[in-house]
């Protein structure tokens, strides 16, 4: 372990044999250079230097690299819209370090727009300043929305031209999580390194990412770690549904082990709500349509437990993955009735929350403004729930049924108001919002990614001075095109 300004650095990563990496030095990006954003708050919690930020900039522009970083590309496979795709692999990022902050937590630096490696296939190795920046956008947004999820520590720029659709300038930033294995790793050693190489991922995983799990007998530990990993894919998908989050590239290589929200691509969060929304305009056959999503996670755990057969019997294999459907059911209904406001469970909860979906789905209503709406009630009345129907009278049926639900619970309107505004957030990063501060950065005003991010910090806030950023989206900000193209 090196010594980082007072910082402990680790290279955990390269424990495991190195059939599951290659080393890469970064290819330094050319022409000017500037540093675009520097996330303060979360490099406070990682207890790094904040004196001079702009000094950062070289190492994401692959210039510089700090004493201690050794650079490697991770080797990995998946299913990419349901095929396997063996020749997959960190094809424009590299993994630098690790460090340890003041609060013991050890965090993963990735450099993402790195420059080719050994598995770029036929890219260029670069990303773009419009993907880098909903990235760093989105991994803070799902954040403060209390969603597990990546983050990113800075962003730069430069005006190195490349080429996507159109001619784009390129960009990197440094994405920080407590690991960047997925699902794909394991994928990788089972279909291709053997039941030895699977063993070594998992043990590795577990002492360093589930080490309460080190403790068991081997026969205990792998079904035990399996079942956590369904649980916290679970959990954090019936996370997405709530808010109504849509990742847009459910790609077993981008399933985090830890269970975070992983590679931000064509995201989106809903507008007027479609349960059949698909974000992303390359998903012609609408495989990762909002409504499939949980189906979805389940096929990912799927795959995971198909490549731990050598570790975990058939019988305990059912068994873990029965952990899916109990978390997920269990979680999206109490979120549910979190968002409308139900401290007491009753048999026809359910049926209220399918009902109020297919309401909104029939009606195409604004997903976070109803339940908004729904939350202010007390203090602001009905009419921002009803003035979102152009049938009032929808709404209005809608909610004599939900106050007579209401009646059955002993909370104050006050403090139920208070407890839903914690749940349903005012602020949300609607793609339009994005775009804007995209075209801001391109044309080199980062302002704008500023005030947005600072925004999306308090989600759950009123901030009365950025009301426009809760408005309903302009037309042309509706259902936009986005692609896996970055």
């Amino acid at each position: 372990m090196a010594s980082f300004s007072g910082i402990t650095t680790r290279q955990r990563y390269l424990e495991l044999p190195d059939t599951f990496y290659s080393h890469v030095h970064p290819t330094p990006l050319r022409g000017d250079v500037r540093l675009v954003h520097f996330n303060a708050g979360l490099a406070r919690d990682m207890g790094l230097p904040m004196e001079s930020p702009e000094e950062w900039a070289d190492i994401g522009a692959g210039r510089a690299l700090l004493e201690g970083m050794i650079p490697v590309a991770m080797k990995y496979t998946g299913h990419q819209f349901g095929m396997y795709n063996p020749d997959l692999g960190d094809g424009r990022g590299l993994l630098l370090w690790e460090t340890e902050g003041p609060d013991g937590r050890v965090r993963d630096w990735h450099l993402k727009g790195a420059g080719q490696t050994p598995y770029s296939r036929f890219g260029d190795g670069r990303a773009v300043l419009r993907s880098s920046v909903r990235e760093y956008l989105c991994g803070e947004a799902m954040h403060y929305l209390g969603i597990a999820s990546t983050r990113s520590l800075f962003l730069v720029s430069s005006t190195e031209p490349v080429r996507r659709e159109t001619i784009e300038t390129a960009a990197a930033l440094v994405r920080v999580a407590d690991t960047h294995i997925r699902f794909g790793h394991f994928e990788y050693a089972s279909h291709h390194l053997g039941p030895d190489a699977v063993k070594t991922l998992t043990d590795h995983t577990i002492h360093h990412h589930f080490p309460d799990l080190e403790a068991l007998p081997e026969s205990e530990r792998y079904p035990a770690f399996l079942a956590e990993v369904v649980r916290r894919t679970a959990r954090t998908i019936a996370d997405w549904q709530g808010v109504g989050f849509c990742h847009g590239v459910m790609n077993s290589d981008n399933m985090s082990i830890i269970g975070d929200t992983f590679d931000y691509g064509p995201y989106a969060f809903l507008d007027d709500f479609d349960a059949r929304y698909i974000c992303n305009h390359t998903d012609q056959g609408g495989r990762y349509a909002y409504n499939r999503q949980p189906e979805i996670g389940f096929i990912n755990c799927q795959l995971l437990a198909h490549a731990l057969t050598s570790l975990i019997d058939e019988d305990q294999l059912r068994r873990c993955m029965r952990e899916y459907e109990t978390t997920y059911n269990d979680s999206f209904i109490n979120l549910m009735r979190r968002k409308l406001g139900l401290a007491r469970a009753d048999d026809n909860d359910l049926g209220l929350v399918m009902d109020t979906y297919s309401m909104l789905h029939e009606h195409g209503i604004d997903y976070t403004r109803f339940f908004r709406g729904l939350s202010t009630l007390p203090s602001q009345g009905p009419a921002p729930v009803r003035d979102l129907f152009a049938d009032r009278g929808v709404a209005d049926e809608w909610l004599r049924r939900y106050h007579n639900r209401l009646a059955s619970e002993d909370c104050s309107p006050e403090d139920r108001e208070a407890d839903m505004c914690r749940t349903n957030p005012k602020y949300i990063l609607r793609n339009y919002l994005a775009q804007n501060v995209i075209e801001a950065s391109q044309a080199g005003d980062d302002q704008p990614l500023a005030e947005l991010l600072k925004v999306l910090k308090r989600p759950y806030d009123e901030q009365p001075e950025f009301e426009e950023y809760a408005a309903l989206p302009p037309d042309w900000g509706k259902h936009m095109d986005i692609s896996c193209s970055s």
